[in-house]
């Protein structure tokens, strides 16, 4: 007896995981990734695209600024970021209602991230990883971050704030055309 109680609780639980992972997979759009970077966020709240060209027609359409977060499986300040940032359910519905959302793999697009960093060494802007850019939909970097947590401290300003001021940047047109820096779009 059991072992029936045994097995069937296990069994329960392998059904409770299983669909908990099936509901995960299907967040958004990084399911089916190959990129372990990618695979490790499809389950996040965050309504993460890849890099393509359907990410930035769907911030065009619906005329919002890019979000995108370049990070990698080796980096301690990525893993807390998706962690403590992108899973804090009231940071990802600011995020899924302000602007399109992407991430980007450090290992599977060098030569994307290299020009991101250049781009945003040249605007003064943190370059290293994580890497957080905020991009015109068609292309243009006009601000950028490094490591923003969910909740701000004395040292760390927090990511809401930080969008919030990307958010503002957006509206002024005329300062996008003057001070941001044109980066090749996916195709």
């Amino acid at each position: 007896m059991k072992n029936r109680v045994r097995t069937l609780a296990l069994l329960i639980a392998f059904m409770v995981v299983w669909m908990a992972g099936g509901e995960a997979s299907a967040r958004n759009h990084l399911s089916g990734q190959r990129s372990v970077y990618l695979s490790r966020a499809a389950g996040q709240p965050v309504d993460w695209y890849p890099w393509s060209a359907e990410a930035f027609q769907r911030a065009r359409e619906l005329d919002r600024p890019i979000l995108l977060d370049v990070g990698a499986v080796w980096c301690p300040w990525c893993r807390l970021m998706d962690r403590d940032t992108y899973t804090n359910s009231e940071t990802a519905d600011y995020i899924n209602q302000h602007f399109v959302a992407v991430k980007v793999d450090f290992d599977a697009s060098p030569k994307l991230v290299a020009q991101l960093q250049r781009a945003q060494a040249m605007m003064n802007l943190p370059a290293g990883l994580p890497l957080t850019s905020f991009l015109t939909p068609d292309g243009k970097l006009y601000f950028g971050a490094g490591y923003l947590p969910s909740e701000g401290n004395a040292d760390k300003q927090s990511f809401k704030d930080t969008a919030e001021q990307a958010l503002k940047d957006w509206a002024d047109k005329q300062k996008i055309n003057d001070e941001s820096f044109q980066l090749e779009v996916a195709k």
